[in-house]
């Protein structure tokens, strides 16, 4: 397929009911990282026939300016739905994202990338390629993760889906979500390991609080501690949740202040053959430096002012 540039940040990934026709206007007006029109959980089985064609038509319109991205989650492979639903929303050349749920092991995405390849053909030479994320939502997709991260070079990123995991170990959700710590964490891993930018994590399914249009703050609380973990996104199931999810997924203000100044002064470092350096009495080496290089790539991509940080601590020297 074409190279092009793909989206890589997908702080907030909210779904959308395919099926509704006015949530599909709705989302419209939404800014957000990731919106993805949802043919799976949202729809019934009866309406699934009928989202396939709302979401075409949605997808067919032109991509609103504060959505970076616009996905279809499709039905699973084992559904039987995979199919029609690629064969309708791949006719679309706005399409760039597909969400895949019930990834159990490689053979799905080799599945969904061999419908994709056969679909497109020669016009896949003339646009951008299709990006994957996959939901892992199962005990046998943890065991799989390795494979499946090789399954396709399409596979941008892994989503955490809780709920079904729950269902599939017995498993009852607390507030502490302890009981999800090694999936979570399994997930991460290996989106790292195979150089996947995406990290999806869980939803949070509370999205009410006491004052009107604001998230409960648990919500922030989750995506705290979902960052620590390594993610670098999550999950929304309402346009409220999507600000908050945002704000904790992007650097914070001190943190990429930090950024800029080792940034400016490792170059000055290396300039002078010094490998490792001080600043403000703590050690940077390589793996700080770096640390702090993709601190301020990430901030860029979030539409933070870098270039006033830079000018601001132009003359910061390695101590």
């Amino acid at each position: 397929m074409a190279s092009a540039a793909r989206n890589s940040l997908r702080r907030a990934l909210l779904y959308v009911p395919g099926s509704s026709q006015r949530f599909l206007d709705k989302s419209r007006s939404l800014a957000a990282d990731c919106v993805a029109y949802d043919l799976e959980d949202s729809v019934t089985p009866h309406k699934k026939a009928e989202a396939r064609t709302l979401v075409r038509r949605a997808l067919d319109q032109p991509a609103p300016l504060q959505i970076r991205e616009r996905a279809v989650r499709i039905n699973s492979v084992d559904s039987g739905l995979a199919l029609g639903d690629l064969t309708e929303v791949l006719q679309s050349p706005n399409l760039t994202t597909l969400v895949v749920p019930k990834v159990n092991s490689a053979s799905d995405l080799t599945f969904i990338n061999d419908v994709i390849t056969h679909t497109l053909g020669e016009s896949s030479l003339s646009r951008s390629p299709i990006s994957i994320l996959a939901l892992i939502e199962s005990a046998k997709s943890i065991t799989n993760l390795n494979e499946i991260c090789k399954a396709t070079p399409l596979l941008q990123g892994l989503v955490f889906a809780a709920e079904d995991f729950a269902l599939d170990l017995s498993l009852t959700r607390t507030p502490s979500l302890t009981e999800f710590l090694f999936a979570r964490s399994a997930i991460a891993t290996a989106a790292r390991a195979h150089d996947l930018p995406s990290t999806i994590d869980l939803v949070c399914t509370a999205y009410k609080s006491d004052e009107p249009n604001r998230p409960p703050a648990v919500l922030e609380e989750e995506s705290r501690a979902g960052k620590r973990l390594g993610f670098n996104g999550k999950q929304c199931i309402h346009p409220t949740q999507v600000q908050t999810v945002q704000r904790v997924f992007s650097p914070e203000e001190d943190e990429v202040e930090w950024a800029v100044r080792v940034v400016i002064a490792d170059a000055k470092a290396a300039d002078s053959g010094r490998g490792a350096w001080t600043l403000d009495g703590k050690m940077i080496d390589v793996p700080v430096a770096e640390k702090a290089k993709a601190i301020v790539r990430r901030a860029e991509a979030c539409g933070l002012d870098i270039t006033r940080l830079r000018e601001q601590w132009q003359g910061q020297e390695p101590e």
